[in-house]
């Protein structure tokens, strides 16, 4: 393993070095509630990928779309507590070990390959997150202000607003520490809070005055499909150490973490199935544009627009610690910086759909970083203690996880970028 007992000095100084669960406020040494960790965990899963969910259930047919959606609950769930289970036997095995974070974990069962590959999909997955922003902020603006105009300047609107937001970007990424922008993290929760309940109120009348033809099951061609953007939906798994890490009675966390789990699953689902049921097969990649134009419906997709726009340095601040540590020994850096954010931009430009998109970054990195590396840790952590039934069960999800994220990710890039098998 990454970590031994004849490596205690060396293996501090690494886990000193700025890492992807450095706090947005500083550390106030108070451990969280039950009650805080509850919101923590509700914070960290939830995120703009619930907005992709109608479309998701209109491919997948809205029977087959909830159990996929089910099911990737209670499996996320599962390998969130196999983190948390090698990080509790690694540091109750070696005394000196303190690890806060996916990255320390990946170092303690696999050394630097464990480390490298674990920021790999870090990198991939918060920058995925923040292109299917931009994709979500361009697309919304076009539907509102450019419905009769397919062009500016003799561009499209989507890199129009892309483009013009990219300086803004430069200037809110260049900030050294986001310890200020914090807050700006609540405000996105109150609006994306806010923006679901108007969207399910709205969802439930126009469904009762439409009744469009649902279809239960969409076919097995789907599945993919929505195993991705369900998958991405819920994408806090690289949070959950250092959550439990910050958590008062440790003992409940798995409890705690459950029920947060069983509330956004519910959530997810009424949002996924009332916003298919309102439109059906006019659902679109972004459920809010099917709201139309009017003041509130206005008011709530600006609203989102705003809170992604500056949720984006947020999620790009994981990518930057990695990369810092990697490429200017943790020192700030802020040409990598605005080279990460002309990369996203360029990104975001030559991708046409949002739920497409979300499939595709649910079908690779987070397939991986969800479920291939905790049962992979897992297996090695407890190798020699599981059952023959665990070891299958974590072989398993390796397996089944490797062969998923392959195929999906083929499969979701077909349907992002519209190539012809």
């Amino acid at each position: 393993m990454g970590f031994g007992k004849n490596r205690a000095s060396s293996s501090s100084h690494v886990l000193r070095i700025p890492r992807e669960d450095t706090p947005l406020l500083a550390n106030t040494q108070h451990l969280s509630s039950s009650s805080k960790t509850f919101a923590n965990v509700f914070i960290a899963v939830v995120g703009a990928g619930v907005l992709g969910l109608p479309y998701s259930f209109k491919k997948t047919g809205w029977f087959m779309g909830s159990l996929m959606l089910l099911s990737v609950s209670f499996l996320t769930y599962y390998c969130m507590m196999l983190l948390i289970y090698s990080r509790r036997k690694l540091e109750s095995h070696y005394k000196v070990i303190k690890i806060s974070s996916f990255g320390d974990l990946g170092y303690a069962v696999c050394g630097s390959i464990g480390r490298c590959t674990v920021d790999a999909m870090i990198v991939l997955s918060q920058a995925g997150f923040c292109i299917s922003y931009l994709i979500f902020i361009a697309n919304t603006l076009a539907h509102l202000f450019n419905y009769s105009n397919p062009k500016i300047l003799g561009l499209s609107p989507k890199k129009v607003y892309i483009w013009s937001c990219f300086p803004f970007q430069l200037g809110l990424n260049s900030i050294p520490t986001l310890t200020h922008l914090a807050p700006l993290s609540i405000f996105a929760d109150v609006v994306d809070l806010g923006a679901m309940g108007v969207v399910i109120v709205e969802d439930v009348l126009i469904f009762l005055k439409n009744r469009p033809v649902l279809e239960a099951f969409g076919g097995f061609s789907f599945f993919l499909y929505g195993l991705g953007v369900s998958i991405y939906a819920f994408e806090g798994v690289g949070m959950v150490l250092p959550l439990e890490a910050e958590m008062k009675d440790k003992d409940k966390f798995g409890k705690i973490l459950g029920l947060s789990m069983v509330f956004i699953t519910l959530m997810y689902g009424s949002f996924g199935v009332l916003g298919y049921f309102a439109f059906g097969e006019e659902t679109k990649d972004i459920i809010t544009t099917n709201l139309g134009r009017g003041l509130l419906s206005t008011l709530v997709q600006i609203g989102l627009c705003i809170n992604l726009f500056l949720s984006f340095p947020l999620m790009m601040n994981p990518v930057y610690e990695v990369m810092e540590r990697r490429f200017c020994e943790g020192r700030y850096s802020f040409w990598l910086r605005w080279i990460m954010v002309l990369a996203v931009t360029l990104v975001g430009l030559m991708v046409p759909n949002f739920a497409d998109f979300l499939s595709l970054v649910g079908s690779s990195v987070c397939i991986v970083l969800g479920i291939v590396l905790p049962a992979l840790f897992h297996l090695i952590v407890f190798n020699k203690e599981l059952s023959w039934h665990g070891l299958a069960v974590d072989a398993a999800l390796v397996l089944m996880g490797a062969v998923l994220a392959v195929y999906g990710t083929y499969s979701s890039m077909l349907e992002t970028f519209g190539v012809k098998a």
